[in-house]
C-alpha cells in the first residue's frame, strides 16, 4: 500500500509502499478515503525538516541540552551516532482520515466491517487506528466535510476549557483552519465573534460564518475593535489559534479581555507574558490540548479504557462524535474550506503546495474508492529488491536467513547494524505499521519488509529469529520460534512472569528430542565489552570471594511510559536492571544463591519505587554483588560505574570508556575512544554459535538463573 513519510533530516517528502498494518487488539483496520492535511501541523514539520542542523538545534534548545549531557557522559561518536539515527527515521504524516472499517480487533465493541469513519489515522491507504481515536460518521455527512473532524475537535476542545456562555464576545486570533471551525463552533453557543489575521480572503470567510473581523494587513488596531467590539467592557475571552513565535498574540489577548477574563492557547505562540498585564485583571491563560482528555494516555489511547461519561463527559472520542453532529446539523460547514485536491499518488505536489508560497487553506487527499479491495492494498509483506549487505556471507543451507521482529530506535541504531556487520543472511523485517520495516529494510539490505509475524515463523528459510519487540511480547514470540525450532536472539528481558519463563524452558528441552536444540540467547551484551572481558580475564586467577558494587544512574522515565505497565513492559526492573543481574553473573563466574532488595519507602510523593532500588546478590563461591539502580539521580553522572574489588586489588569501569586497576600486576587501565557496551560482539557471538562454529554464547542455565533471579527481585519491591 501507499503511505506518505517524510525525511526529517531534510524534510523531503515520498510516497513509499509499505505492508499494511498488522490488525491489533482494541483496533480498527481502515481503508482510507479521504486524509486532510494539516495546514498548522504537518507544514511546521515539513519546515523543521528542511531546516540546517543550526537551525533545527535553534528550535529545540532543550534537546540541545540533552545532546550536550550525552556528551559528556556517553562521548561524541556515541551522541552523533545517536542524534543522526533519531534525524534519519521517517516521520507518517498526518491524523485527519476518513475511510471504511475492514477490520475489527479484538476487544472492540461498538464498530463494524462496513462502518464509515473519521478518525486520526495517518495519509496511508489503510491504518491501523485504536477505537477510541475513531468515531461513526452519520449518512448525511460527506467524506471531505468528515476529514475535518480531528481539526473540529482541537478547536471544540479549546471552547470547552474557555466555557463561552450565550452572548458573550469571543476573539478568536489566527483564521485557519482550526481558527475558522472554532468561529463556527462560537456562534453555535450563540457567542458573539471577532476574528483576527493578516489575510483577507480567511477574514471573507469569517464573515460569512458570522464574524465581525479585523484585517492586521490593513493596519487595523485590533484593540481598539475589540473595545469597540466588546462595548468598552473588554471582550470575555480569546481563543489563540495563530502559529507563531511572537509573544504578540498572547499579550493582545491581555490587553483586550475585560477583568477576569480568560485566555486559551489552541495554537502556538512565543509565552513570555508580562505578570503585570494578568495580575491587574486576574485573567486565567491556559493552554490547550490537542484534542481532549485523553489524548497522550496510553491507558485511553492504546488500550481502549474510557473514562466514565458521569465523571469525564467530554473525551477525544466523544468530542469526534459532537463535531461530527454539529456537520450532520449543518451548524458547522467545512466544505468551502478546501482549496486543493490530489490523489495520494500525488502526495508530494500537495507538500510543495504546503510549502510554498500558493494561497491554501484545506487540502485533501483523495484515496480512491472501488467496491473490491485490491490484492495489492492489503499485501503485509512488500519485496525490497535491495542489494544484499556487502558483509553478508553466502550460504547454501536451507534455513540459514534471519528475520526481526521489531525496528524501534535501539534495533534500527544498534541492533540491526550489529548484525549487519556479521554477514547475517538479512531476510525480513517485522514491524506493526510496516514503515520502519521498510525503512530499516532499505538501509540494511532485508530481502522483505513485513507486518504479518506468524507468516515468517512459517516460513522454513528463515533459522534465526531477532526479537526486539515490547518486553510484553518476547515470551510468545520466544515460544513460538522455539515450537518452530528457530534459534532466538531475544532483546531483554527474556519474559516479564515465572509462568512465562516455565514455559519458555518446557518449549526449550523439548526440541531437545529432536537432537542439538535451537540456539536461545538474550541481548545480555555488556558481558561481551571488551573492558568486561578483560576484566572476567584478569578476575578468573583470583580464588578468594570477590565484590562487586554496581552503580546505574538510571535516569527518570514517565510513569505512564509503556516500560513502565506491569504488562506491556514489566518495569524497568525486569526490563533493564536484569542487565546487571548477568553482568555479575558473568564476572562472578558462580551460580547466585541468594537475593534481596531495599527500594525507597512507599511514602506520599514517591510513585514508582522499582527503579529507586539496591539489591545484592550472593554467589555459591561466596563473591556478593550489590547493585544501585536509581531513577532519582542527575543526567550529567555517568550512567553505569563497576568497581571490583579482590585480593587486595580493584577494578573500577567507567560508562564502558574507561578501565582503571588498581594493584593488578601488568594492568592499570584500558581506555576506549569511544563507549562499547559489547552489541557488535553479542550479535556476532550470537551468529557464531547458530552457524556451528561455536557453543551457545550464554549457558541456557544461566539465561533461564537471571530471568528467575530478577523477576523474583521485581516481586519483591
Amino acid at each position: 500500500m501507499q503511505q506518505v513519510l517524510q525525511n526529517l533530516r531534510d524534510g523531503s517528502t515520498e510516497v513509499a509502499d509499505v505492508p499494511a498494518p498488522a490488525l491489533r487488539r482494541g483496533h480498527l483496520l481502515i481503508r482510507s478515503h479521504i486524509t486532510l492535511v494539516s495546514a498548522g501541523t504537518e507544514r511546521m514539520l515539513v519546515e523543521f525538516g528542511k531546516a540546517n542542523m543550526l537551525q533545527k538545534a535553534r528550535q529545540q534548545p532543550d534537546k540541545v541540552r540533552m545532546v550536550l549531557e550525552k556528551v559528556r557522559t556517553d562521548g561524541l561518536a556515541t551522541t552523533l551516532d545517536a542524534v543522526r539515527s533519531k534525524l534519519d527515521q521517517p516521520l507518517a504524516l498526518g491524523y485527519c482520515n476518513v475511510g471504511t472499517v475492514i477490520g475489527v480487533g479484538p476487544g472492540v465493541s461498538g464498530f463494524e466491517i462496513g462502518d464509515r469513519v473519521a478518525s486520526n489515522g495517518k495519509h496511508a491507504e489503510v491504518v491501523a487506528v485504536p477505537v477510541n481515536l475513531c468515531a461513526k460518521i452519520p449518512d448525511n455527512v460527506g467524506d471531505e466535510a468528515a476529514a475535518f473532524t480531528v481539526l473540529g475537535a482541537i478547536a471544540l476542545q479549546g471552547i470547552r476549557l474557555v466555557q463561552p456562555t450565550l452572548g458573550e464576545t469571543v476573539v478568536v486570533t489566527g483564521l485557519g483552519l482550526i481558527g475558522l471551525i472554532t468561529v463556527q463552533l462560537l456562534r453555535a453557543h450563540g457567542c458573539r465573534v471577532l476574528g483576527i489575521d493578516y489575510d483577507p480572503a480567511k477574514l471573507a470567510i469569517a464573515r460569512e460564518y458570522g464574524a465581525e473581523t479585523v484585517d492586521l494587513s490593513k493596519n487595523e488596531d485590533p484593540l481598539a475593535a475589540a473595545a469597540a467590539f466588546s462595548r468598552g467592557r473588554g471582550v470575555d475571552a480569546v481563543l489563540i489559534t495563530a502559529s507563531t513565535k511572537s509573544n504578540e498574540p498572547v499579550a493582545q489577548a491581555a490587553h483586550m479581555c475585560r477583568k477576569r477574563g480568560r485566555i486559551v492557547l489552541i495554537g502556538v505562540t512565543g509565552l513570555e507574558l508580562s505578570r503585570a498585564d494578568f495580575y491587574e485583571k486576574e485573567l486565567s491563560f491556559q493552554v490547550s490540548c490537542s484534542y481532549g482528555p485523553g489524548r497522550y494516555d496510553p491507558s485511553y489511547e492504546e488500550r481502549g479504557n474510557d473514562y466514565p461519561v458521569g465523571f469525564v463527559r467530554w473525551t477525544e472520542q466523544r468530542n469526534f462524535e459532537a463535531v461530527l453532529d454539529m456537520m450532520s446539523s449543518r451548524a458547522v460547514e467545512v466544505q468551502s474550506l478546501v482549496t486543493h485536491r490530489y490523489g495520494i499518488a500525488e502526495a508530494e505536489r500537495a507538500y510543495a503546495v504546503l510549502g510554498g508560497g500558493e494561497p491554501s487553506l484545506g487540502i485533501v487527499l483523495d484515496y480512491g474508492l472501488g467496491d473490491d479491495i485490491p490484492e495489492q492494498l492489503m499485501r503485509r509483506k512488500v519485496p525490497l529488491h535491495v542489494k544484499p549487505s556487502a558483509n553478508e556471507v553466502p550460504s547454501e543451507t536451507g534455513g540459514s536467513a534471519i528475520a526481526f521482529v521489531g525496528a524501534g530506535n535501539y534495533a534500527g541504531r544498534v541492533l540491526i547494524p550489529a548484525f549487519a556487520r556479521t554477514g547475517a543472511k538479512l531476510h525480513t523485517l517485522i514491524t506493526n505499521n510496516g514503515v520502519g520495516s521498510v525503512h530499516y529494510g532499505k538501509k540494511f539490505g532485508f530481502r522483505n519488509a513485513s507486518t504479518d509475524t506468524d507468516a515468517v515463523l512459517r516460513d522454513a528459510s528463515v533459522g534465526s529469529m531477532v526479537i526486539a519487540t515490547q518486553h510484553g511480547s518476547h515470551a510468545e514470540l520466544v515460544f513460538k520460534s522455539l515450537r518452530r525450532g528457530k534459534h532466538v536472539f531475544v532483546e531483554k528481558p527474556l519474559c516479564l512472569t515465572l509462568e512465562e519463563l516455565q514455559t519458555i524452558e518446557k518449549a526449550h528441552s523439548e526440541q531437545t528430542v529432536y537432537g542439538i536444540p535451537p540456539v536461545l540467547m538474550v541481548g545480555f551484551n555488556r558481558r561481551f565489552a571488551p573492558q568486561v572481558r578483560k576484566m572476567h580475564a584478569l578476575l578468573a586467577g583470583v580464588r578468594e570471594p570477590k565484590a562487586f558494587v554496581m552503580t546505574v544512574n538510571a535516569g527518570a522515565i514517565p510513569a505512564d511510559h509503556w516500560t513502565q505497565d506491569p504488562q506491556l513492559g514489566g518495569g524497568r526492573l525486569i526490563g533493564e536492571a536484569c542487565h546487571f543481574v548477568d553482568l555479575l553473573r558473568f564476572l562472578a563466574d558462580s551460580p547466585i544463591v541468594s537475593h534481596q532488595l531495599t527500594a525507597v519507602g512507599n511514602v506520599a510523593g514517591v510513585g514508582i519505587r522499582s527503579d529507586r532500588v539496591s539489591f545484592t546478590l550472593s554467589f555459591a563461591d561466596g563473591s556478593f554483588g550489590t547493585v544501585h539502580y536509581l531513577a532519582n539521580g542527575d543526567k550529567s553522572f555517568p550512567k553505569e560505574r563497576l568497581e571490583v574489588f579482590a585480593a587486595g586489588r580493584v577494578l573500577q569501569l567507567d560508562n564502558f570508556r574507561r578501565l582503571r586497576g588498581y594493584g593488578w600486576p601488568g594492568f592499570t587501565r584500558m581506555n576506549l575512544w569511544r563507549q562499547d557496551k559489547g552489541q557488535a560482539a553479542c550479535a556476532q557471538a550470537f551468529m557464531q554459535a547458530v552457524q556451528g562454529q561455536a557453543p551457545a554464547p550464554i549457558p541456557i542455565e544461566q539465561i533461564l538463573e537471571v530471568a528467575r533471579v530478577t523477576i523474583e527481585l521485581d516481586a519483591s519491591v
